[in-house]
């Protein structure tokens, strides 16, 4: 059995590896084409310029978000493409002779997706997370802030009988929010005031500390003056609005920390929000991971066919168009659950659930019946 899974999980392990090393080539290469039009740009006159180092450092950051992405396709390519030389060479059938039932197979291919789903994880909840945002810091501080639209992160909170609705227009390189406006509502709707800021730091001890403020206050006591307004060089904020809170507001959901996700949804929540597209997007990065056992067991009736000479390209380019498939599903079943207001953990599993149950239903019909 030592000698089987050296054999196995060695062959495998290199294909997977050098698979997913052509793609990453292949998507460095249409990032850095991208991006190459962005070179010498400057995010003020005298500021610094955008050079081909910083282009290459850029696209470099992208490869852990798209490794995560091109993983569970690369789990099924790789494996199918074993398990297809191996049944094209007759190794199979003499490892079938020799004791290895399907069942025992697939406990091994299991074994094998299991070690790729904790790579997935770590990938995709640490390492892509801290790359994409160190990207993003990057690009801004050549070429200007991070936005989102026209806009900005909208959030809202709720202290004791006071609602607050805060707008953040971008983050500056240094992580500083700019463009800060704070509407103060009472608990029946009516506008009580608005902080204007032009910059803001993330205080310890749930605030912010905000500068160049200007306040607004409406409905003064005095009848002849029913605004009164307020400058001020500084003013702190308090708030449980945190550093991660906008950084999911402002930039792409899907390559967050899943614990950032859970807590700006306790949030959205907590001060009655619509926190559905975060929160299937939360159960997305739980089940992506998972896919990966759903490969392997999609690839292994690929060992029990008949192969002929030149074969294995024709089940190659199969899992090919199977791993586009369920990655075009996976990103589709997203927006699909958003519009229907399905349940957010299915619309997350749903492509996962489908694919296991195509890949069970072939492993019994080919392997077992068969």
């Amino acid at each position: 059995m030592k000698t089987l899974r050296k054999l196995v999980y060695g062959e495998t392990v290199l294909s997977i590896a050098l698979i997913t090393g052509g793609f990453l080539t292949l998507f460095l290469f249409f990032d850095l084409a991208d991006e190459l039009q962005n070179l010498g740009r400057s995010s003020s006159a005298d500021g610094p310029t955008y050079q081909l180092r910083h282009v290459l450092l850029y696209v470099s950051l992208l490869l852990p978000n798209r490794l995560y992405e091109l993983l569970p396709i690369s789990v099924l390519i790789g494996t199918i493409f074993v398990m297809a030389r191996l049944a094209q060479s007759s190794e199979y059938t003499i490892l079938r002779t020799s004791g290895l039932d399907p069942w025992r197979a697939l406990r091994l291919l299991l074994t094998l997706g299991g070690v790729f789903v904790v790579l997935a994880f770590l990938i995709g909840d640490y390492v892509a997370p801290a790359a994409d945002k160190a990207s993003q810091l990057l690009k801004a501080r050549y070429q200007g802030r991070i936005t989102v639209g026209q806009t900005g992160a909208w959030l809202r909170e709720k202290q004791a009988q006071t609602n607050y609705v805060v707008n953040v227009k971008a983050l500056s390189p240094n992580n500083d929010m700019q463009g800060i406006e704070i509407y103060e509502f009472d608990p029946q709707g009516r506008m009580l005031g608005i902080i204007q800021a032009e910059q803001a730091q993330f205080a310890p001890e749930g605030a912010w500390l905000l500068g160049q403020v200007r306040q607004t206050r409406f409905g003064a006591s005095d009848a002849t003056e029913p605004v009164a307004r307020s400058d001020s060089q500084q003013l702190r904020w308090a708030t449980q609005i945190s550093s991660e809170m906008v950084a999911v507001a402002l930039l792409r959901p899907d390559r967050m920390r899943t614990i950032d996700l859970f807590t700006y949804i306790r949030h959205l929540q907590d001060n009655g929000q619509n926190a559905l597209r975060y929160e299937i997007e939360f159960w997305k990065k739980v089940f992506y991971p998972l896919s990966c056992l759903v490969m392997v067991i999609l690839a292994l009736p690929f060992a029990y066919l008949h192969m002929r000479s030149g074969g294995i390209s024709a089940y190659v380019f199969a899992g090919v168009m199977i791993g586009i498939s369920f990655f075009m599903m996976n990103n589709v079943a997203v927006y699909v659950g958003n519009l229907q207001q399905w349940q957010p953990w299915l619309a997350a599993a749903a492509p996962g659930l489908l694919y296991t149950a195509v890949s069970l239903t072939a492993f019994v019909w080919l392997v077992l019946r068969r």
